[in-house]
C-alpha cells in the first residue's frame, strides 16, 4: 500500500491549479492526483474524429480526463463573483476576486497573454438591455478558445509533472478513515493507497460519487439546484454586436407568465454544438475557438431555467436527467428543432431541415422538444428568445436552432469551512464538485486557496 502525504481525486479545474500551486510552491508534501479520464493528449472525443452521434465513451472524453469538462470547452475564465459560484461566501469577496485575477496570471504566462480580455462593466449593451426588461450580470472575460486552452493545460502539466505523481484510467470505489486518521483509498483495480490529506476535487461528472462518499462518512450536504434548457444556434451576425463586444454576455430574464428566471449561458461566438456524457446520459454543449480558421458562421448559447425543490422531493440531479433520458430515447442522443416549428407546434422532420437556412453544427435528430421539456420551462424559454429578439433582432427568426436537452447538474452543497475543509479532518471539498462554485474560474481559484494552505502546511523543500 503506497502512502502520501495529499491525495487529490479529480484533474479538473480545481485540481490542476491545486497541483500547479503545491507545485509552484515546491512544498515538501508526497502528492497523488487520480482521475478516471485520459491524458490530455488521450482525450479525442469519437464525433470530433467522424462519428455521427455520441457513442457514450465510458468514461466521456469530453467530460473526463486531465483539465476536466473544461479542457474541451471553450476556455472561457469569468473573473466575478456575481455568477459562477459561491466562493467569495466563503472567502470573501476579495480574496475570491483575488485568487481569480492570480488564475488569470497563471494562464496568460502559460500563452493565454494573446487572449483578449473582455469587460461588461461599461458596455452599452448594459443600458440596452435594461432598457428591455433584461439583466447583464458584470464580469471580465478572458477567452482563451478549445485550442489555445489544451496547450496551456498540456504547458501546466509538464510544469507539475516532475512534482505532483499522476494516476489516469483509475476509479476510487471506496474511502475509509482509519484509526490514525489516514485515509485509505481502494481503486477498480484492488489497488490501496493511504494519505493523511484527502482532496475531493471531482467536479460535475463526479456529483454522484462525492454525494455517497459524504454519506458514507456523516458530512452534511444540501441538496442543489439543476438547471434545464436548450442550446441555441443562429447566424453569428445576429449577435455579432454583442460578442464583439462583450463577447461572453450573461444575461438574466424575469418572465412575465411565471414570473421564472431564465438566462443565457456559455456563448461561443462562431463556435460549434458538441453533445456530451455525463453519467451516461448525452447532454449538448457549445465550443468555440481561437484559432480563425475553426471557426463556424454560428453563434451558440444555452437558454436555462433554474429549478428548485422542496419537500419531499430531494434529488434535483435525478430530475434533470430523468429528462435528459427522455431526450435520449426519442432521439437517440440530441434532438433538434426549429424555433418556428416549436412555435407552431409541429416537430422538425428532415425534409423541414432540408429548407433551413441555419446550418446546425452538430448531426442530432429533428423532433419535437415539447415530448421532452416540461411546458413551464418550454415556455419560459420561448418567453426569453422573443426578449433576446429586442436587443438582437433575429434572435426569434424561424430558422433559429435549439437543441435539447442542455441540463446543467449542480452537486450538493457540501458543507466545509472557511478553509474548504469538511468534518472531517484533512478532508477537503473544492471546485465544482463541492457544489460550493460553477465555473472554470472560482474551480481554479478554489484550488489554489486550498493548495496554500496545505503547502504552508507541510512545508518548504529544504
Amino acid at each position: 500500500m503506497k502512502t502520501y502525504d495529499i491525495i487529490i481525486i479529480g484533474a479538473g479545474a480545481s485540481g490542476v491549479f491545486m497541483s500547479y500551486e503545491l507545485a509552484r510552491l515546491e512544498t515538501d508534501a508526497k502528492i497523488l492526483m487520480i482521475d478516471k479520464g485520459a491524458y490530455l493528449q488521450k482525450r479525442q472525443c469519437p464525433i470530433k474524429a467522424g462519428a455521427k452521434n455520441c457513442l457514450k465513451c465510458s468514461p466521456c472524453h469530453i467530460m473526463n480526463g486531465y483539465g476536466g469538462a473544461g479542457t474541451l470547452s471553450d476556455g472561457k475564465y469569468n473573473i466575478t463573483t456575481q455568477f459562477g459560484g459561491d466562493l467569495h461566501n466563503y472567502v470573501g469577496v476579495d480574496k475570491a476576486l483575488e485568487l481569480m485575477e492570480y488564475v488569470d496570471e497563471v494562464l496568460c504566462s502559460m500563452g493565454g497573454s494573446d487572449a483578449k480580455l473582455y469587460s461588461t462593466a461599461s458596455s452599452e449593451l448594459k443600458t440596452t438591455a435594461l432598457r428591455n426588461n433584461l439583466h447583464l450580470l458584470e464580469a471580465k472575460v478572458r477567452h482563451l478558445g478549445t485550442d489555445r486552452n489544451v496547450r496551456i493545460l498540456g504547458k501546466i502539466f509538464d510544469y507539475c509533472s516532475e512534482r505532483i505523481e499522476t494516476q489516469f484510467y483509475t476509479i476510487i470505489e471506496d474511502v475509509e478513515v482509519g484509526d490514525d486518521g489516514f485515509f485509505v483509498l481502494t481503486t477498480d483495480k484492488g489497488e490501496k493507497y493511504r494519505c493523511k490529506d484527502l482532496v475531493m476535487a471531482t467536479g460535475r461528472s463526479g456529483s454522484k460519487w462525492s454525494s455517497q462518499i459524504c454519506d458514507q462518512l456523516g458530512i452534511k450536504q444540501k441538496k442543489n439546484r439543476v438547471d434545464i434548457g436548450v442550446r441555441v444556434e443562429l447566424p453569428a451576425e445576429i449577435f455579432k454586436h454583442i460578442t464583439d463586444d462583450v463577447y461572453e454576455s450573461k444575461i438574466v430574464y424575469k418572465t412575465d407568465k411565471y414570473n421564472d428566471m431564465v438566462r443565457t449561458f456559455c456563448m461561443n461566438p462562431y463556435g460549434e454544438v458538441v453533445a456530451e456524457n455525463t453519467n451516461g446520459i448525452v447532454t449538448v454543449n457549445g465550443h468555440s475557438y481561437a484559432d480563425p480558421k475553426l471557426r463556424t458562421e454560428n453563434t451558440n448559447f444555452a437558454l436555462l431555467v433554474s429549478n428548485k425543490f422542496t419537500e419531499p422531493f430531494k434529488d434535483s440531479n435525478e430530475y434533470g436527467e430523468s429528462i435528459a433520458r427522455l431526450s435520449n430515447m426519442l432521439g437517440g442522443g440530441v434532438l433538434l428543432q426549429r424555433f418556428g416549428d416549436l412555435v407552431k407546434g409541429r416537430r422538425s422532420s428532415a425534409r423541414r431541415m432540408e429548407k433551413c437556412f441555419t446550418r446546425p453544427t452538430l448531426q442530432a435528430t429533428p423532433g419535437d422538444l415539447s415530448l421532452v421539456i416540461p411546458k413551464r420551462q418550454l415556455d419560459n424559454i420561448i418567453e426569453m428568445i422573443y426578449a433576446l429578439d429586442k436587443i438582437a433582432p433575429g434572435t426569434a427568426n424561424e430558422d433559429t436552432l435549439l437543441y435539447g436537452v442542455e441540463v446543467k447538474f449542480y452537486n450538493s452543497k457540501i458543507d466545509v469551512d472557511e478553509n474548504l475543509q469538511t468534518a472531517v479532518p484533512g478532508l477537503y471539498a473544492l471546485g465544482d464538485g463541492s457544489g460550493v462554485t460553477h465555473s472554470l474560474s472560482q474551480a481554479s481559484a478554489s484550488g489554489v486557496y486550498v493548495g496554500r494552505i496545505l503547502a504552508e502546511k507541510y512545508g518548504k523543500k529544504e
